[in-house]
């Protein structure tokens, strides 16, 4: 995953809303969002390789959602999957500061990540890098390759168009527009994190389409002031083509809810 944009507790009749885009080599297997089999009643994506997600929900009102840090300096040959400290959240019923406090422990030999989390009452994060969590207040956040919130040019134009979107709820022709955007940013205004100036471009818009590497899908997430969760997901090709598309909506607590 590569830029989450939450906003929490800023609309009157949907306290939550994320739009995300998940960003991974061509190559690397991948399942579509779905219901996971188990009783932690898990709709999420999965990486076949790794086993884990990059962004799930569950009927309980559970959300999290995972980024890398980008430091090519720093990152790890075999470290443990940070797909999997997504699972043991979404699985388990800790509140959300617990929670951030047992994926700081679990992630201790992971690469370096920030990591989302969401009881379905508090929202917070845990950033890898400076080993720390908090809990966040009502905004609008925006979250890339780096500590939360840095002002990455995708970054700052993500956080004002999902502002903006906010008005056009439920609906996300809006919030899909922002996630499709292409457009790289100039060369002044590019970060500097270690790879080479080519690859700072490629990755510096909100969906990336490279040869072998981009934006893979992009999700969509509402509940509103009943719990009522609606989840959206367009799967991407090579060619940033659309390849799939599911839906579902569902009550909290209920039965799996079916998608389309």
């Amino acid at each position: 995953m590569r830029l989450i944009l939450v906003a929490w507790q800023v609309h009157p009749k949907f306290p939550c809303v994320v739009a995300a885009n998940r960003d991974e080599f061509f190559g690397r297997p991948t399942a579509e969002a779905d219901w996971w089999p188990g009783e932690a009643g898990i709709l999420a994506g999965r990486d076949l390789q790794a086993g884990g997600t990059w962004l799930g929900v569950t009927r309980g009102g559970r959300f999290a959602a995972l980024t890398n840090f980008r430091d090519p300096a720093a990152a790890v040959a075999n470290a443990p999957s940070r797909g999997a400290l997504v699972t043991a959240f979404l699985e388990a019923q800790w509140p959300a500061a617990q929670g951030l406090s047992e994926i700081a422990r679990r992630g201790r030999g992971c690469n370096p990540f920030n990591i989302l989390c969401s009881d379905g009452r508090e929202l917070g994060i845990y950033e890898s890098t400076t080993a720390a969590s908090r809990m966040l207040g009502p905004g609008v956040y925006a979250l890339s390759n780096h500590l939360l919130d840095t002002p990455w040019p995708k970054v700052r134009q993500a956080k004002s168009r999902l502002a903006e979107a906010l008005d056009d709820l439920p609906k996300s022709a809006a919030m899909l527009d922002l996630l499709r955007d292409a457009e790289p940013a100039a060369d002044e205004d590019l970060p500097r994190t270690g790879v080479s100036l080519a690859m700072e471009r490629m990755l510096s818009s909100a969906f990336i389409h490279g040869e072998h590497y981009g934006t893979r899908c992009s999700t969509i997430v509402t509940t509103d002031t009943e719990g009522a969760v609606s989840f959206a997901e367009w799967s991407w090709d090579e060619d940033g083509a659309l390849a799939g598309m599911v839906r579902y909506h569902f009550q909290p607590g209920a039965a799996r809810a079916g998608g389309s």
